[in-house]
């Protein structure tokens, strides 16, 4: 099961009792208090790990709790600790605060570790308030109460590459061609419901994360179909690759203009992302139509044919991309960095996407 968003309430352990006790030993004579403190409440910590991908593991309303310290004991005994609770999550998960709403957390690495809630100190035993007027005291402070937050888990994927189209497009098809994913594969629209992740691999020692996302419908951002519940796994994608159906319902100028409508709709930043375009299942269309169709795409996203390209895209179907993928060298951030019809089925353009969509995150991680 898939589960991308949590709510729990926190605790941090109580610290124990100081401790009520007088030295008694044999031919000692009024030995005096030796009670020792309370042990430390436990803390609360969050701990970022690559071989957790849900959040599943959380149950619903859950109450997360450390261990309370011990009480001190005689002889001036400090009592034991609490055990420090550390909470397990996946990289892309965000602790909110229920109450405010702030973003307390963003995991994001691998073995990440943030302290968030301290355990309550231990009580003083009654050693500590011995004094010239009172021998024998009888009071040891109790521990302070631990920390108690109301939070959410928000989890969202982090991948180099987010596919973004229409349901039934093919992005499951292709993400189980290009990686080592293997989403649900069917001929009918939603067969997605749960984002999946693949790593693509570029010969020996490269490789990228894509996202195969459940699919978008026009009005996505304001909840519809799976809306927001898709919208909020692409948010830390670097690159989107929108898939366009060559051989659907939708007109090709429909499907585009609502596929970017909707992702500028819910975020700024990822309407400004760098991004190409894939019209997909190319197979499906006859060859007497497929060239006047890409061609009339090309001129309704503003550009042009390309006429060589090192990148090895199949020149007997129309298709364009930018001389690089690099803004200081005169990429374009406005336009696609490149449009080409594809065909997992047939494995039309497969490779040359896969070394296009590479040049694109090379780009990406130099900047950063």
């Amino acid at each position: 099961m898939f589960t991308d968003s949590v709510e729990l309430t926190v605790s941090s352990g109580k610290g124990g009792q100081g401790c009520v006790a007088f030295r008694r030993e044999k031919f000692v004579v009024n030995g005096g208090p030796n009670g020792g403190d309370g042990g430390k409440g436990g803390d609360i910590w969050f701990k970022c790990d690559n071989n957790t991908h849900t959040l599943s593991h959380f149950q619903k309303k859950m109450h997360i709790k450390a261990d309370n310290g011990a009480p001190g004991e005689g002889s001036s005994m400090t009592g034991k600790s609490g055990a420090k609770k550390v909470i397990i999550v996946p990289p892309g998960t965000q602790i909110i605060d229920q109450d405010s709403g702030e973003i307390l957390f963003d995991m994001l690495e691998d073995g990440q570790e943030e302290l968030f809630l301290k355990g309550g100190k231990g009580g003083l035993g009654n050693t500590h308030f011995k004094s010239s007027t009172n021998q024998r005291p009888t009071y040891a402070q109790p521990g302070e109460k631990g920390e108690t937050r109301r939070i959410k888990l928000d989890l969202k994927l982090i991948a180099d590459v987010g596919l973004v189209g229409f349901p039934n497009v093919g992005k499951s098809t292709l993400i189980s061609t290009l990686s080592n994913a293997r989403p649900e594969i069917a001929n009918y629209e939603f067969t997605t419901l749960t984002p999946k992740l693949g790593q693509v691999n570029i010969g020996d020692f490269e490789s990228f994360i894509m996202a195969d996302i459940p699919g978008i419908i026009g009005g996505a951002h304001e909840g519809k179909g799976l809306g927001i519940e898709f919208l909020r796994h692409i948010e830390r994608t670097e690159i989107l690759l929108f898939m366009v159906d060559l051989a659907s319902y939708r007109d090709l100028k429909e499907q585009i203009d609502t596929l970017k409508a909707e992702v500028s709709a819910f975020s700024d930043k990822l309407a400004n992302s760098k991004y190409a375009i894939a019209l997909t299942r190319s197979d499906a269309v006859s060859p007497d139509e497929i060239t006047d169709l890409v061609s009339n795409f090309l001129e309704i996203v503003g550009v042009k044919a390309t006429k060589n390209s090192d990148i090895g895209f199949d020149d007997s179907i129309p298709y364009f991309i930018q001389d690089s993928a690099d803004e200081t060298l005169g990429y374009d951030r406005s336009l696609p960095y490149f449009v080409a019809p594809i065909s997992s089925a047939t494995q039309k353009n497969i490779e040359p996407l896969k070394k296009a969509l590479f040049k694109l995150v090379q780009s990406k991680r130099s900047e950063l």
